[in-house]
């Protein structure tokens, strides 16, 4: 009975923090998988969390798709090479009691409190076994990690025969850990966040970089999507569509990263009122965080010489936004990724031996972009 009341009174101790989460977008016919369906089948996926803990729970999506989702069961486990997990910690999730759930069109679900000893940046595996699916899913396609379906119910202790791989993430959104004492920031961001240039299934993101700098001490959530603008147009609903959802709604926040625009200036056509329109963008972002008691660091954009998004009057608009991000006053920190990134003698362009396609850095520039973050990010008051 002690125990019992000790247990429950430490839990209401606690707060849900968040120690993973992708931003979740709609994956159409040409982003599902191409030999196999998920119907019937099981999906196991890598993620890799920041903080670590001993009670946990998984948040699923099905926010874009119009057709309900069956699962029949979900399981963890610690991630060992590829598809293969450690079987002996598995265990399997409940959704009100229950294995099976069904994710109703546009919803999105919290399975039932799991204890499971997660360690900090460690790696695990979320396994899915699908009854009927929709024809497009709600996931996330830039996961720079390889998911493995196999054909029928997946088990923890049979092999799991992969029938195909493809690197996205169907229907996972968040994970969660109670703690007490914590510190969380959500990453809005575009495919420099989502990790366009580095290395598939090595987890080199600024972000996983900044989470390993800062020891797993810190929630690092990644809310990044490929191709994603601020106002409007690109990949993915524009950031001032999806910040709600997909920052501020996200658990146990101590402040938000704003490292996103590159997109919009690069195609902007009137360069003058896309800086102002990015700017007020910002400042409303500030605003709402700031409204909630959040702190906010403002990422500098990065450079786009010798790319198709170069030309004298985008650069106007970037100089002009990373001018107002450094020196407004109305961000809590600056990241100054324009600065770890450039090239000093050509400061339009990154250093060459940091960039990937000139516009996304590679896996050394996501480094120094990663310890950069965790500097500052570890000094906000």
């Amino acid at each position: 009975m002690w125990c019992l009341l000790l247990t429950t009174m430490c839990l209401q101790a606690q707060d849900w923090v968040g120690t993973w989460a992708t931003a979740i977008e709609r994956c159409g016919q040409t982003d599902m998988p191409k030999q196999v369906s998920l119907t019937n089948n099981s999906i196991r996926q890598v993620v890799h969390v920041s903080l670590g803990g001993s009670v946990l729970r998984l948040q699923l999506s099905n926010h874009f798709s119009d057709e309900p989702v069956e699962i029949k069961s979900v399981y963890i486990a610690d991630a060992l090479d590829a598809k293969h997990i450690n079987a002996k910690t598995a265990r399997y999730l409940k959704f009100n009691g229950k294995k099976n759930v069904t994710i109703a069109p546009h919803e999105m679900v919290f399975s039932d409190v799991v204890k499971y000893e997660l360690r900090p940046l460690q790696r695990l595996t979320v396994t899915i076994c699908y009854g009927a699916t929709a024809e497009t899913a709600s996931g996330h396609r830039g996961s720079r990690t390889t998911s493995y379906i196999m054909q029928g119910e997946s088990k923890p202790n049979k092999e799991f025969l992969v029938a195909e791989q493809l690197d996205h993430w169907y229907n996972i959104a968040a994970i969660d850990v109670l703690a007490e004492d914590h510190n969380c920031w959500a990453c809005l961001g575009n495919s420099i966040t989502d990790g366009r240039g580095t290395t598939t299934n090595l987890q080199n993101r600024w972000t996983d970089i900044c989470a390993e700098q800062l020891g797993g001490h810190v929630g690092i959530l990644n809310l990044g999507i490929g191709g994603n603008c601020v106002l409007q147009g690109g990949l993915g609903e524009p950031a001032i569509n999806r910040f709600e959802r997909d920052i501020m709604s996200q658990r146990g926040l101590t402040g938000i990263v704003i490292y996103e625009g590159i997109n919009d200036i690069g195609n902007s056509r009137n360069s003058e009122q896309t800086s102002q329109q990015l700017i007020s963008a910002y400042q409303d972002f500030i605003s709402k965080a700031h409204q909630r008691g959040l702190k906010v660091a403002g990422g500098t954009i990065t450079q786009m010489g010798k790319t198709d998004y170069w030309s004298f009057f985008h650069e106007a608009v970037r100089q002009t936004v990373n001018e107002w991000i450094r020196h407004s006053g109305q961000f809590d920190a600056v990241i100054d990724f324009d600065q770890v990134l450039l090239d000093p003698a050509k400061p339009t362009q990154m250093r060459a031996d940091y960039q990937y396609d000139w516009l996304h850095p590679n896996a050394e520039g996501y480094k120094a972009m990663g310890q950069e973050a965790a500097k500052v990010l570890q000094n906000v008051k």
